[in-house]
């Protein structure tokens, strides 16, 4: 690990798997029946005007889209930045939040690599070195033990702290913090707990906070837009209240149910916040949750102010101060409007930023309890509060666990009730709960799609899901009978939209996805039959 190839052409890629066994597509693990005969693609190369402008991570794949520096001298600084933001890093006046768990997770990795076998991207990969969930956290602690701590740089090789800090190395590092999905996995596997995906999302920090680096997706076109316009999908709070009233016209042409969806109502039980993703791509969610609510007589509301009706906080995998303007914001909100308590729907995300992350920080003025919705739908239906016929749903159901309300929180009894109940087809993925892989769209991959990034989504981090899948389907191979993978999750509901639609999953094996509130209404005995609708044949 003494050097990191800088990677410029197609020709440097190459090489650099045949000698460092690095990303191969004929070495990704094989999936199950019936796709053994299955080919992948190679992922797309940049091109060469890409590679002239971008620098692309050690597998020739970009998400960050790092420019190339013009100059030597222009290297030495960034170099230079990299440098004294890790030592902020480092430091309780700069990072107060995450400091111990960091500096614990830095100093008491034993290298066992008890963490490897439990990576799914690192395993799907092949078991490419680059994917290791080691290798990101062993650069960081070459580069603190040669260049931070007293005598460091006295006889480094000697002490195992051989790597250069150079502008390759920096960039480099970069792209490999955004080739983890921070599910921490690999955390659970540890038997001191070091938690290899803190210090991926503290490294993504400290490029973000220092260098102005960082996904897009998560920045630009995610907080930033948010905090500007009221949505990371750009949408605002009148095009939220158009969105509403076709929600509305859409609930009474399915159901009957001439429903008022309450917005800005003061003193709810709930404010029900959404990913905003509900309200552009999967507005049956939206709807459903609606339709839930109101049948069973619960007081609650939307918010029209700006970020009060959007849940997603992308801070949350990236930037401590992104994440704090969201956040407070989403609590003001709630306060302002008097609720109970904010109902956190159907995004894994959202759950883990506003319930145990933001509400040991927020001041107490303006707190505000968090609920999940897993555990209020578990309320309803197991409880008798609302009238079900499970055989509304009498098809093949597996659950999808999102990483960050399973394995972050410990909500694992509460959805598995609420299918149990609702769906006589319900079985388990292998492993699930805590165990769980996660759908390869983690820590804002799902809305990843620049560059080349998306091919490798698909290919190798959300690979092992889709093996999930295809196992938890094994015993209903035909191409005949719907099948549905119930994930509650907007995010991870866009990751299983692209690998369904990229393995042909709908057309191969009638598999298709939706979340856990869909299959509450289309059980739902007091309404007309059909909520749930799939797609055309």
């Amino acid at each position: 690990m003494s050097s990191i190839p800088l990677l410029k052409s197609q020709e440097d890629v190459d090489r650099f798997i045949v000698e460092n066994e690095g990303l191969d597509i004929s070495k990704l693990v094989p999936l199950p029946s019936p796709y053994e005969d299955w080919k992948d693609e190679p992922i797309k190369s940049l091109t060469e005007d890409q590679r002239k402008r971008i620098e692309p991570g050690p597998d020739g794949v970009s998400v960050l889209q790092i420019p190339v520096p013009q100059t030597e001298e222009e290297k030495q600084r960034l170099v230079a930045q990299f440098l004294e933001g890790l030592r902020k890093l480092l430091t309780k006046e700069n990072n107060w939040t995450f400091l111990q768990p960091l500096m614990l997770s830095l100093e008491n990795c034993v290298k066992c690599q008890s963490c490897a076998e439990s990576c799914p991207i690192y395993t799907a990969s092949g078991r490419a070195e680059i994917y290791r969930p080691t290798f990101r956290p062993e650069i960081l602690r070459k580069i603190v033990n040669r260049y931070l701590k007293p005598g460091g740089n006295l006889f480094p090789g000697l002490r195992g702290n051989d790597l250069e800090l150079t502008w390759e190395v920096v960039i480099q590092l970069a792209e490999l913090s955004y080739r983890c999905t921070l599910c921490r996995r690999c955390a659970q596997a540890c038997p001191v707990g070091v938690d290899n995906a803190l210090i991926t999302r503290e490294i993504r920090k400290l490029f973000s906070q220092e260098l102005g680096i960082n996904m897009p997706e998560l920045h630009e076109k995610g907080t930033v837009k948010q905090l500007n316009t009221g949505s990371s999908t750009g949408l605002n709070p009148a095009g939220v209240r158009d969105v509403i009233e076709f929600a509305e016209e859409d609930i009474k042409e399915k159901t009957g149910l001439d429903i008022k969806i309450p917005f800005d109502l003061e003193g709810a039980e709930y404010l029900v916040m959404h990913n905003a993703g509900e309200f552009l791509s999967w507005p049956e969610n939206l709807q459903a949750f609606s339709i839930m609510l109101s049948v069973a007589g619960i007081k609650w509301t939307l918010a029209s102010d700006l970020l009060g009706y959007d849940s997603v906080n992308y801070g949350l995998f990236y930037d401590d101060v992104q994440f704090s303007r969201i956040a407070l914001k989403h609590y003001d909100v709630a306060k302002r409007l008097g609720v109970q308590k904010i109902l956190m729907g159907e995004c894994g995300h959202a759950h883990k930023a506003t319930m145990p992350i933001a509400d040991r920080l927020v001041p107490k003025e303006i707190y505000v309890p968090g609920e999940s919705a897993m555990v209020l739908m578990e309320d309803l239906v197991c409880n008798g509060k609302l009238k079900i016929d499970p055989s509304r749903n009498d098809f093949p159901v597996t659950l999808h666990d999102p990483c960050n309300i399973t394995r972050s929180m410990g909500i694992i009894q509460p959805q598995r009730n609420v299918l149990k109940a609702i769906c006589p087809q319900f079985r388990e993925m292998e492993p699930h709960g805590v165990n769980n892989f996660c759908c390869g769209g983690g820590s804002g991959f799902a809305v990843g799609n620049s560059m080349n990034f998306p091919e490798w989504r698909t290919r190798v981090s959300g690979r092992l899901k889709f093996a999930q899948i295809l196992n938890a389907f094994a015993d209903a191979p035909d191409n005949e009978s719907n099948k549905y993978v119930c994930a509650p999750c907007s995010n991870c509901k866009g990751q299983m939209r692209d690998i369904l639609n990229y393995y042909e999953a709908w057309d191969r094996r009638r598999i298709h996805y939706g979340g856990l509130v869909e299959l509450v209404v289309n059980a739902m005995a007091d309404l007309p039959a059909g909520f749930l609708e799939w797609p055309e044949i």
